[in-house]
C-alpha cells in the first residue's frame, strides 16, 4: 500500500514506533443492492474499501476519494455506521499504527468497477449474503450498513 507522504514525514521522525492514524471504512452499494469490495494486493483478502484520512480531510470527503482511488466508483455517502480504535496493527514493512476508523454507508452514483490504482488486484460487487469473510470491524461496518438501525456503533466502555 502507498504510504501518505505526510506519514512518510512523520516516520523519518520516529521510526516504526506507534503513530495514531484516523482512517475510512466504505460500505458501498450499486442499484441491485450489491457490496462493492476490493481483493487487496499486500494479503489477497477480499475487503471492503478503506483508506487514510490526510491531514485536515473530513472523514466523508476521505470515503469518496478512496472509493474513486481505488475503485473508479462515484460514491454518495448517506451516514456514519461505526467509530472504532482498532488494537495496535503492524504492517509488513513493520511500520506499527493505532487505527481510528470511521465507517460509512453510501451508494454508487457512477463510474465502473474497476482496479484504479496499485492497493488492489480485483474488484467486484457481492451479493451481501455472499460476500467473503472480512475483518471483524469490517464485518460490524457490513452489518451496520444491512441493518435497520440509524445511529452509528461504537464501543461504550
Amino acid at each position: 500500500m502507498p504510504i501518505p507522504e505526510f506519514v512518510q514525514v512523520l516516520r523519518a521522525k520516529i521510526g516504526r514506533a506507534p503513530l495514531p492514524l484516523s482512517g475510512v471504512i466504505a460500505v458501498v452499494f450499486d442499484y441491485r443492492d450489491r457490496v462493492l469490495l476490493v481483493r487487496r494486493s499486500d494479503t489477497g483478502d477480499w475487503a471492503l474499501v478503506t483508506g487514510c484520512l490526510e491531514p485536515g480531510e473530513q472523514p466523508a470527503v476521505g470515503v469518496i476519494r478512496e472509493v474513486m482511488e481505488e475503485t473508479g466508483i462515484e460514491v454518495a455517502v448517506d451516514r456514519l455506521l461505526s467509530v472504532e480504535a482498532l488494537d495496535l496493527s503492524v504492517g509488513p514493512n513493520g511500520d506499527q499504527v493505532y487505527w481510528l476508523t470511521l465507517g460509512f454507508r453510501g451508494r454508487a452514483i457512477g463510474g465502473e468497477a474497476r482496479v484504479n490504482d496499485d492497493e488492489s488486484v480485483q474488484v467486484g460487487w457481492f451479493e451481501p449474503d455472499k460476500v467473503p469473510a472480512l475483518e471483524p470491524h469490517q464485518a460490524r461496518c457490513l452489518a451496520r450498513a444491512l441493518g435497520n438501525r440509524a445511529e452509528p456503533w461504537f464501543v461504550p466502555r
